[in-house]
């Protein structure tokens, strides 16, 4: 009983985790399952129960056949890889988020070492110890190897990402490696203490009590629901229905995701970066509360002096973020949702408003904002106006590159154009 004491408790602890995930995600039908935490929730108590069973039959080799010990050793060792695979897949979709080609890299990466590991299994050797027997092996050595290998790379993602990833997050996830890496190097120099059942454990306590606690993911979808309805009622006294706001924030989606395959946004475009800019793309119109009825509703164009009232609602609603958002915690996400508000009406060559700002001095998420919110607007029915013709708007997007919109930009811009007319039909679809 001594051998796998630990691990029966752990395999309880696992158990608990993942019936008490399932029934959340039940309850609540709105949240979407984490498919790498739901598979690491199964596959954690797999991995432990079988740490357990050849901790028992390393210990009691004279009544257990050796190719049973072999094979229960390599059916353990391979899920420790696949457990260190999917937290890996998981860690690197909160950062950045996964494509494809990065999970498709990633499990043949894990398969080939997990094939290399099963070829030494037969030279495994066993050390008896004071306090009970153990065993050691290259394939043991390869599979802590990749171990430690999954976590230098989480700090590397960690690191290019640095500037984009939030502070709470950061700090969780240190603490995370730190304490894994302890155990990790407890059970190296003490082999004999078979604590290894404690790695799957701790990410799943972490991820569970850090991420994926439903009350608090629930939570955030109610937020930003909020900020998403109170934009569309500021949005409303134009006489509109809140459909800019809606297909604004899909264009920002499908542009963001297409910069992800451009090496020159890498080390911008981590996964709270990208959420932020969608959080906050709601807000860029929110200044127009200010501005009066009669301008937001005169059905012709406006005089000189009511665009100049007009033009007052970007730096307004700067204004407004800055005094509404001043008890957040999260200053990167202030500081975007201000940015985008004031300067989503800066042009590439500094004719723009409220700033003047030209090329690069406007901020990204405001330069993918000043082309998504112009598409929209001239695709779309306004009081003073007809929609025009998506051919047309697509060129009035292109003929503004380098001038009006970020050259770079535009063309990542073209790259979805597909993507950008399905948004667009969908969302006229619902009407």
């Amino acid at each position: 009983m001594f051998e796998f004491k630990l691990q029966i408790g752990c395999i309880l602890v696992s158990l608990f985790f993942l019936f008490s995930y399932l029934a959340n995600m039940i309850k609540n039908k709105k949240i979407r399952l984490n498919p790498y935490f739901l598979t690491l929730l199964i596959i954690s108590p797999i991995s432990v129960a079988f740490d357990g069973i050849t901790a028992w039959t390393v210990n009691n080799r004279d009544i257990v056949y050796d190719w049973v010990n072999l094979l229960l050793h390599c059916i353990f060792l391979v899920t420790m890889l696949i457990n260190s695979m999917l937290i890996f897949l998981y860690m690197y979709d909160i950062l950045v988020g996964l494509n494809r080609k990065k999970i498709l890299s990633t499990i043949s990466f894990t398969t080939v070492f997990i094939i290399l590991m099963a070829c030494f299994i037969p030279q495994l050797y066993y050390i008896d110890g004071n306090l009970t027997s153990y065993s050691m092996g290259i394939s043991v050595y390869i599979t802590f190897g990749i171990v430690v290998f999954m976590f230098i790379s989480i700090i590397t993602i960690m690191i290019l990402h640095r500037k984009t990833i939030s502070k709470n997050k950061k700090r969780s996830i240190y603490i995370y490696i730190a304490i894994s890496l302890l155990i990790f190097i407890i059970q190296i120099i003490f082999p004999e203490i078979l604590i290894s059942s404690l790695l799957p454990i701790v990410a799943i306590v972490f991820i569970y009590v850090d991420f994926e606690n439903p009350s608090f993911v629930r939570l955030k979808q109610y937020n930003d629901d909020i900020v998403t309805c109170f934009s569309v009622l500021v949005e409303t006294r134009d006489n509109s229905t809140g459909g800019h706001i809606i297909r604004t924030k899909d264009y920002i989606k499908v542009m963001l995701n297409e910069m992800k395959k451009d090496p020159k946004y890498y080390g911008i475009l981590s996964r709270d970066y990208i959420q932020r800019v969608i959080e906050a793309a709601p807000m860029h119109d929110i200044g127009k509360i200010s501005t009066p009825d009669y301008i937001l509703q005169k059905p012709g164009k406006l005089t000189e002096e009511e665009f100049e009232i007009m033009k007052k609602h970007s730096s307004v609603g700067g204004e407004i973020i800055n005094e509404t958002f001043s008890v957040l915690d999260d200053d990167e996400y202030k500081k975007i949702a201000y940015e985008v508000a004031r300067f989503h009406h800066e042009k590439w060559n500094g004719m723009g408003y409220p700033d003047g700002l030209k090329a690069l001095e406007i901020p990204l998420h405001a330069r993918v904002m000043s082309i998504v919110d112009v598409f929209d607007a001239i695709s779309s029915k306004r009081c003073y106006r007809d929609a025009m013709p998506l051919d047309k708007c697509f060129k009035i997007i292109e003929e503004g590159s380098g001038t009006l919109f970020d050259p770079d930009l535009v063309d990542i811009f073209f790259k979805s154009k597909d993507k950008i007319i399905g948004c667009y039909y969908k969302n006229y679809s619902k009407k």
